[in-house]
Formats: C-alpha cells, sequence, structure tokens
C-alpha cells in the first residue's frame, strides 16, 4: 500500500448501481438467468440480491444512450458464491435459460465464469478456493488464467430446478473497473483510500484488496491510456460500494481521502467519491 493508513482488514464489497436503458428486461435477466431475488422495487429502480442482501441495483432510464467504447467504467462485477457446487448451479441457470457465457477460467485463487447482461455489463460468477490453497511468490500472491476444468465443476450438482435461486450467502466479491491511468488508480485507491496491492503482473492491469484478499478491486486500462469517461447518463456503472465495518473505519476513510485533497460528499450515512477516471464509489458501513 502507498499511503500513510491501510483500509479497515474487514472491509467488503455492496450493492453495484447500474443504470439500465431497459429496466424489465434486466431485471428479467438478473433474476432467471443469474438466480436473484427481487427485494424491492420503487418505479423505475429495483434492488435484487441473494435472500435480503442487496447486490445489484438497476436504476432504469429508457432515454439512456449505451455507453460508447473504449471509455472507463464497469469491466465487470463478480458475484461470489460459497461452493463449487454453487458455480456448478451457475452453469445450469444460464444454459437453461438460453444465454451463454463469455469465458471460464482458472484463477488458482478461483474458479470463475464470465458473461455479459443484454446491455453489455459484464458479470463474473466465481468461487474462491480455500486460503489455505493460495500460493505465493516472494509474497506475491499468484494468479493466472488456466482453462476452467468444466467437467469437474458439472460433477459436483445435478441440474437444479428451473428457477432455482442463488445461495444464501452470495456477495459482491470484487468489481473491476477500467481506468484511464493505472498510476492515478492506485493512487486513489491506494494511497487514498488505503487498500493494498496483491497483483502487479498482469499487462495493463492491477489488483488490490483490503485484509490479504486476492482482490476486492481490480483495475485496468485495457479501453486503451488515457480513455475518456462516458458521458454523464449513459447505460452501465452508476456506482459501486464500498463496506467498512463500522462508523469509525469510515470516518478514517474519508479523512484519508481529504487527506488526499479529495472532496467526498456525505449523504446521510453514505459518502461518495469519483475516482481520477470518473468511476463513482459510495462508502457505507454495514451497520447503516
Amino acid at each position: 500500500m502507498s499511503g500513510s493508513a491501510a483500509i479497515d482488514p474487514a472491509t467488503t464489497l455492496g450493492p453495484v448501481s447500474l443504470v439500465a436503458g431497459d429496466v424489465d428486461r434486466l431485471t428479467a435477466f438478473y433474476e432467471t438467468a443469474i438466480g436473484l431475488r427481487v427485494i424491492a422495487r420503487e418505479g423505475d429502480v429495483v434492488t435484487l440480491g441473494a435472500g435480503a442482501l442487496a447486490l445489484v441495483e438497476l436504476v432504469g432510464d429508457p432515454a439512456a444512450p449505451p455507453r460508447p467504447p473504449r471509455t472507463t467504467g464497469l469491466f465487470h462485477l463478480a458475484l461470489l458464491v460459497p461452493t463449487r457446487a454453487d458455480l456448478a448451479r451457475a452453469i445450469h441457470r444460464v444454459t437453461q435459460t438460453g444465454w451463454s457465457f463469455t469465458g471460464a477460467s482458472d484463477h488458482l485463487v478461483s474458479e470463475a465464469l464470465y458473461l455479459d447482461d443484454p446491455e453489455g455489463n459484464g458479470i463474473e460468477i466465481y468461487r474462491d478456493r480455500p486460503r489455505a490453497e493460495w500460493r505465493y511468490d516472494g509474497g506475491a500472491l499468484r494468479m493466472g488464467t488456466a482453462a476452467l476444468d468444466l467437467h469437474g465443476v458439472l460433477a459436483e450438482v445435478a441440474a437444479p430446478d428451473p428457477g432455482e435461486r442463488v445461495a444464501p450467502g452470495t456477495t459482491v466479491g470484487h468489481v473491476h473497473l477500467q481506468v484511464a491511468d493505472l498510476a492515478a488508480a492506485e493512487a486513489f485507491y491506494c494511497g487514498a483510500l488505503g487498500f493494498d496491492v496483491t497483483v502487479r503482473g498482469y499487462p495493463g492491469a492491477l489488483f488490490v484488496s483490503a485484509g490479504g484478499y486476492h482482490h476486492h478491486l481490480g483495475l485496468n486500462t485495457w479501453a486503451g491510456a488515457g480513455a475518456p469517461a462516458p458521458p454523464p447518463g449513459c447505460r452501465g456503472l452508476r456506482r459501486f460500494t464500498i463496506l467498512l465495518p463500522e462508523h469509525g473505519a469510515l470516518a478514517a476513510a474519508v479523512e484519508r481521502l481529504r487527506a488526499a485533497g479529495l472532496e467526498p460528499v456525505a449523504d446521510g450515512s453514505e459518502v461518495t467519491v469519483a475516482d481520477p477516471s470518473g468511476n463513482v464509489v459510495t462508502l457505507a458501513t454495514r451497520a447503516a
């Protein structure tokens, strides 16, 4: 970490908010193909999650244009499922509903599936290997990309009943962002917020976390170094949430942001700030 103090090691991620051009279509997708449940709906704002835990918020705006290519924003949101059997259920659920995966990888620390929602937002569904199985080289965490053992995953469980929801305990495990500049992103997420760098070895990418996790945030310049932010109001990422364990940890994070010359905006129990690439971050507490 390149800053004066680390973010609380118990920090996790909360809901990801997306602007949806067709909120009904996206809601149906996240219910049927992903297996989330509608927790609340107020007008064109739909909250979906696992049980009572909110994971994805859809904010409908039929006038919202698509996000232009080669701009900053969401690369993917990543849903962490509790077990390998739950990963198998995700494969069955997606294929039973007629959707296709864009990738399937073994990252050494995790096994992951990739797909896009109907408006092009990237989604990862993954399960972690136990931390005891993670490997390090000179203190650096080993992550990689190899072919996923699909047969081994599918052998974990028979096809689930149509309509079966994601398992309780599913969370937003990480968010992967497209940024304009890795050094500026590191200065913000590590220098100001206090995350630790876990992996630097991927070309054009950086992975950072709290508490020794493999990554809570992926940051890449694969849309091009210096990529512009999309115009305001486009479809795609509206904001994502970083959850601190308690109010003292939130206050400390806010003070670090202010010390870095940033101006986070308070809204009730939440604080919002934009990163150097225009990605909007909300800081909140799990107790809020």
